[in-house]
C-alpha cells in the first residue's frame, strides 16, 4: 500500500499508538478499511488498511462535487435533454430528473448529495462537457489533492472496472470539499423540496409541484435502528454490489472536529456502516489528545501551508464556490433544519446571530466548524 501521509499508514492491519488514559479501540469494527482523523490538524488518530484500494461507491461523489462545484453558479439554470441522461447504470440511485425540465444548479447538487442521484451527476457532467471530460477533471483533481489511490472511471461512483479509492483518499477529498461553503451546505441538508414534472390541468394551466427528498446519510437523519449522531454535519454515503457500504462523515464535539471513513463492513446487518462509523467517532472524541498520531492528512500540492486561519479572516471566492459571497452569513434555501453552513444535529453548531463562522482559504482546514463569539 501507499505510504502517503506516513509509513504506518502503508502497513496492513490496525495502526494506533494509545497513550496513557486512551480508550481501547472498539472491538466490533468489521470494515475492510477505516480511518479516524482530526479534520483541522490533519492528524490520523488511528487507521486500518488506510491505503487499501477499494471500490468507493457513491462516496466518490465527494470528489465529483469538489471538482465541479466551483464551475457553476448555483442560480444557473439548465434544461435537460435526453443525451444528458444517457449511460446511467442499471439500478442507479436517482433523484427523479425528467427530460425537457429545467433545474437550477442548486437543485442538481441537492440531488447529488441528498438522494445520491446518478441522474443529477450525469446532468452536471453534461454541463461540464460530458462524462469523459468530468472523469478527466476528477482524476486531475485527485492527483492535485495527493489522493493517489484514487482512479475514476465513472463520475457517479457506479461500479466500473478499475475504479478505486481508499479510506485515506476519501478522507482527504472530504477535507478538501469542506473548504467550500456550498459543499458544507449541501452535505448537511437533511431534506429539501425538489422540482417535479410540469403538468397541465384540465383547464390547460401549467403547474409544477415539488416532492420531498431526504438525505440518505443515516447518521444525519436517523433510521429505525440508528439515531442521528450528535454533532454530525455530513458528508457522503455509498453502496454498490462491488463496494459494499461506504461512508465518510464529519462531526464536531467540544470544539474538536473529526473525519471518519469506513469502507465495506464484513458484517452485513442493516446500517452496519453507520454503526461502525458512530463507534469510531465515539472513540476518536474520547481519544483526542491521548494518542500519538500514526500519520497525517497531507495538503494539496498547491496548498499554502505556511499560514493557518487568522482571527477575523473571511473567505475568498476560492473557498466559497459561490462567486465569492461571504460564508459567515450565508444559508441554504433547500435546507430543513440543518442545511446551513454547518447546521449540526442537536444544535451544537448553528449559524445564528451572536455566533459567527470565520473561514480562511488557507490550509489546513480552516475554522469552518468553530463557533466564535462576535
Amino acid at each position: 500500500m501507499s505510504t502517503v501521509g506516513g509509513e504506518r499508514l502503508g502497513m496492513p492491519g490496525t495502526q494506533a499508538d494509545l497513550g496513557t488514559g486512551a480508550p481501547v479501540l472498539p472491538k466490533d469494527i468489521s470494515a475492510r478499511s477505516w480511518i479516524v482523523a482530526d479534520a483541522e490538524t490533519g492528524d490520523v488518530l488511528a487507521s486500518h488498511n488506510a491505503h487499501w484500494r477499494l471500490a468507493p461507491a457513491s462516496t466518490l461523489k465527494m470528489l465529483f462535487a469538489d471538482t465541479l462545484l466551483p464551475k457553476f453558479n448555483k442560480e444557473e439554470k439548465h434544461k435537460v435533454v435526453p443525451s444528458d441522461l444517457a449511460g446511467i447504470g442499471a439500478g442507479s440511485s436517482m433523484v427523479g430528473i425528467k427530460e425537457d425540465e429545467t433545474y437550477t444548479v442548486e437543485d442538481l447538487w441537492l440531488g447529488v448529495f441528498l438522494a445520491s442521484g446518478n441522474d443529477a451527476v450525469h446532468v452536471l457532467s453534461a454541463m461540464n462537457g460530458g462524462v469523459e471530460q468530468s472523469v478527466a477533471d476528477m482524476n486531475a483533481h485527485a492527483e492535485e489533492l495527493q489522493a493517489l489511490d484514487t482512479h475514476v472511471v465513472s463520475p457517479d461512483g457506479y461500479d466500473a472496472k478499475g475504479q478505486v479509492s481508499s479510506a485515506y483518499d476519501l478522507t482527504l477529498i472530504a477535507r478538501s470539499g469542506l473548504q467550500k461553503k456550498d459543499f458544507r451546505d449541501y452535505c448537511s441538508t437533511v431534506r429539501t423540496k425538489f422540482p417535479g414534472e410540469t403538468k397541465k390541468n384540465k383547464k390547460g394551466k401549467t403547474t409544477r409541484k415539488t416532492f420531498e427528498v431526504q438525505n440518505t446519510n443515516r447518521l444525519l437523519t436517523g433510521d429505525t435502528d440508528v439515531t442521528a449522531y450528535q454533532g454530525i454535519a455530513g458528508v457522503k454515503n455509498g453502496n454498490t454490489t462491488n463496494a459494499g457500504a461506504t461512508f465518510t462523515g464529519v462531526a464536531e464535539r467540544d470544539g474538536k472536529v473529526l473525519l471518519v471513513t469506513v469502507m465495506n463492513p464484513e458484517k452485513k446487518e442493516h446500517n452496519r456502516v453507520y454503526k461502525e462509523t458512530a463507534s469510531l467517532f465515539d472513540w476518536g472524541f474520547q481519544a483526542a489528545g491521548k494518542v500519538t498520531p500514526v500519520g497525517e492528512l497531507v495538503p494539496p500540492k498547491s496548498a499554502d501551508t505556511d499560514a493557518g486561519a487568522q482571527p477575523g479572516a473571511t473567505a475568498s471566492a476560492t473557498s466559497s464556490g459561490t462567486g465569492g459571497k461571504p460564508v459567515a452569513a450565508a444559508t441554504s434555501s433547500g435546507s430543513s433544519g440543518i442545511g446551513i453552513a454547518l447546521g449540526i444535529t442537536g444544535g451544537v453548531l448553528v449559524l445564528l446571530a451572536g455566533g459567527v463562522f470565520l473561514v480562511n482559504r488557507r490550509w489546513p482546514l480552516p475554522e469552518l466548524m468553530r463557533r466564535r463569539r462576535s
